[in-house]
Order: structure tokens, then sequence, then C-alpha cells
């Protein structure tokens, strides 16, 4: 690749805005200074436009193998890229189920000539796999997942004694789904005596509820400070659970840490009138209140990282009554901008998302030399404008399933360009046709 020299960008990196030039040669950046010329590149005036990091995206499902009427690693990756995603970590509940080797491997060759975006995928760990799990490369790929509440899939690990052995037999990130299943399916059986199957979607985050979601991050928590593990509890929904977390040592001293996503950012109950299934997620979008506890506990640290949980579905799988309706929802190309309409409402510091979206998950996950703006460090890099509009609209929806629950919103700021490894990947509405993702590698 020819060399490229970004002029006249807002640098956001490292809590820091810093006007300045970045050089790009190959995969990687090589200057980083105010005034910086080179004939021998092709020069781009970002015109004063932010140049963030490019955004990791530690919890995704792209549906590839077996479901990808919904998704695939190829469509939902080139849509990560036009939202400024330049990394995803994919998750187990495919068909079939990630958890072994052979299907890992199977997914990351699948990766290799599809992805658009830098990838990697979490190992599922079931009631029966512990010696597969035990047999797994630290280094092989980003962590281990466990469903402690079902959800998409049946990898439910309900065995006690079973995942105490998980905790204690792996040095990887272990990521959970922390929902009480016993506590659900009580509620569940509750309201379908009332309404049958065709339950109120207003109902929803009484079924998988506040005290399903404490009981089992409380339970996860419980046991990695028995353990040793390392713990990762995937989007928090809840205010009371953000007690359950600490601000009070710096990440990387952390054993345990916590990821909330767009939709319990955005969304509340409140919505449910209006969007319906359509913000139907596991774990239920809740209070008003609860969105607020979240928001606190984002910014002062307690919770340490901004994901998307992106989990498509056809409008048709959704429009279905309540207990047949799949949760999840599609948010990778939406979910930074939705991050910089709050900055633009003063809800959060641009130089606090660039830590969420992309700090903190390089850190977290031992990333090489990803997640910053750093001489030597791969250029995957996001050019945004607030200087233009964003209207979400079928038109420029990339996902496979064709449908948003930002539908009808406009941003107020727009990415204008994506680079993936120095690959000029996305360019306003256009991609490259050369794919330049890489596999992950991790320094553990």
């Amino acid at each position: 690749m020819p060399k490229t020299l970004l002029k006249n960008a807002k640098v956001v990196n490292e809590n820091n805005i810093l006007e300045t030039d970045v050089l790009v040669d190959g995969d990687f950046i090589t200057r980083i200074d105010g005034d910086i010329s080179d004939t021998n590149a092709r020069t781009i005036d970002l015109d004063g436009d932010y140049l963030l990091p490019g955004i990791i995206d530690d919890q995704v499902h792209f549906r590839e193998p077996g479901l990808t009427h919904k998704g695939t690693i190829a469509t939902e990756s080139k849509a990560a890229l036009a939202g400024g995603i330049t990394t995803f970590m994919e998750q187990p509940n495919t068909n079939p189920q990630t958890t072994t080797i052979e299907k890992l491997e199977e997914k990351f060759a699948i990766a290799s000539k599809d992805a658009y975006a830098n990838y990697s995928f979490l190992f599922g760990g079931t009631n029966d796999n512990l010696e597969e799990l035990k047999r797994l490369d630290k280094n092989a790929c980003s962590g281990v997942k466990l469903f402690l509440g079902s959800s998409t899939g049946n990898m439910l690990v309900d065995d006690e004694a079973v995942l105490e052995k998980i905790f204690r037999n792996t040095d990887m990130v272990i990521s959970t789904h922390c929902e009480d299943e016993g506590t659900i399916r009580a509620n569940m059986d509750t309201y379908k005596k009332m309404y049958g199957d065709d339950i109120p979607i207003k109902f929803h985050p009484i079924i998988r509820s506040e005290q399903a979601c404490y009981l089992s991050s409380s339970k996860a928590i419980a046991l990695a400070k028995k353990t040793g593990a390392r713990l990762h509890v995937f989007h928090v929904s809840t205010g009371i659970e953000t007690d359950l977390f600490t601000n009070t040592i710096p990440l990387e001293e952390k054993k345990i840490t916590a990821e909330v996503c767009i939709h319990h950012l955005w969304f509340s109950d409140e919505d449910y009138a209006e969007k319906g299934t359509l913000i139907k997620w596991n774990p239920a979008v809740k209070t008003a209140l609860d969105r607020e506890k979240l928001w606190e506990a984002l910014l002062d640290d307690r919770i340490d990282v901004i994901a998307t949980d992106h989990a498509p579905h056809t409008l048709a799988e959704k429009d279905n009554p309540y207990a047949s309706a799949p949760s999840g929802g599609p948010l990778v190309q939406h979910a930074l901008l939705a991050m910089l309409q709050k900055e633009k409402e003063g809800r959060i510091k641009l130089e606090k998302i660039v830590e969420k979206m992309c700090h903190n998950p390089a850190k977290l996950f031992d990333i090489d030399r990803r997640g910053f703006i750093r001489e030597g460090y791969y250029a995957d890099l996001v050019q945004v404008t607030q200087n233009s509009q964003t209207e979400v609209k079928k038109s420029n929806i990339f996902y496979k399933c064709g449908w948003s629950p930002f539908k009808g919103v406009t941003f107020d700021s727009e990415v204008v360009r994506t680079f993936i490894n120095g690959h000029l990947g996305y360019e306003k509405g256009v991609f490259s046709e050369k794919k330049n993702a890489r596999r992950l590698t991790f320094n553990r």
C-alpha cells in the first residue's frame, strides 16, 4: 500500500484532543507530528475533523455459521466498518456453537476470507466441554463466553460445580451473560398464565427483571473473587448492578470489569410502546432510572466498556407475539453515531467515548497494538465530522436484516472515512473492494 498522510486532524486519544498530522505506511502509523510533509504519500486533508482510533466492539453476534439469513460475517462487518468499528469479537452461539477448538478455527477461516473488520471470537463454555476449554491456548482468541442465563441458542451453564471449574481453569477473560434462569422462568410462567404467548412487550423488563440480573451477576462476581478468575460482565442493564463494580483502582489492575451496551444507554421502558419487539433485548431495556444509573457508572468508571451486542434478526422474526419474538437487534453501524449524539447533548466527552470504545477494550483483552493512535500501532482510524448529519433510513442501512432500531433518527454527525490496517476501507457510503482485515493477536 502507498503511504497515506492525514493532514489537519483533531486526534482524540488518551484523554487529549490534539491538532496534528498522521502519517501511515503500510499497516502502521509511523509518525504523528504537527506539520508532516511526504511527497511519496497520498494526502487527505481532514480539514479539522476528528480522527479517532478504530472502535473495538467486544460483543457482536454476526450469525455465521448456521443463521446466515439474519446476517453473515461479511455483511455485518461491512456495516461495522461504516460505523467506525474496525475490530469485532463475535460470540459463540451460532449453529453449530463455537464450543470446540475445531469449530473456533472454522470461524476464523470464514473471517479470513470475508471479514471487512479485524476479528476474533469468543469460545463458548458449556456444562460438558471443560476438557476442550483446558486445551485452548490463551492467545488463540479473545476469551471465553458463558451464558449464565439462557438467551439465543442452548448454551446455558447451570451446573455450579462445572462453573467453578471453568473459573479455576482458564487464564483468559471470562465474559458472562448474567440473568438468573430460575427467576426468569417463574416470571414467564406467571405472565403466560395471564396472557398466553401474546404477553404485552411492556412486561419484558419485569419478566427478565432487575432481580434476575442482580442475582446472577452478584453470584458470578462472588465466584470470580473466590477463584481469582478474570471476569468481564457483559451488558449490565440495571442500576443496582452498578454498585457491584469498583472505580478505586486502574483498569489494568481490575480483575472484575463491566460493559454497558448502546441500547441500555439510549432507550428505556418508555420506548416499548413505540418500538415494541424491535427493542426486545436480553437483558431487557429497563427503566429511565436504571438508564441514569448506568450513565453515572459509565462516567465514574465503574463501567469500563461500551459495546453493541449487535444481534440481527429479520423483521418477520421480530413481528411475532412476545413469547416467540427473538431478542436482539442490529447496532454496529450506528453505535458510534449514537454516542457522538450524546456528546453533542453534553452527556459525555469525546475523550471518554474513545476511552470506553477504543482504549479500554484493547487493554482489557490485551490486544496487540490497537485501540490507540500511537506511532508503531496499527492504523485503524476513523474520521468523523460534526458538520454533517446522518439520517437513518432504509436506503443507507447496511445490515443484512435491513432495519435499525434507530430508523428515523437523524444524528448530528457522520462517519466520513474508516481506515483498516492503513487501508481506506470505507469513504462516504462507499466500500473498498479490497478487504484488509486481520486476525487479532494478543499480548498475554
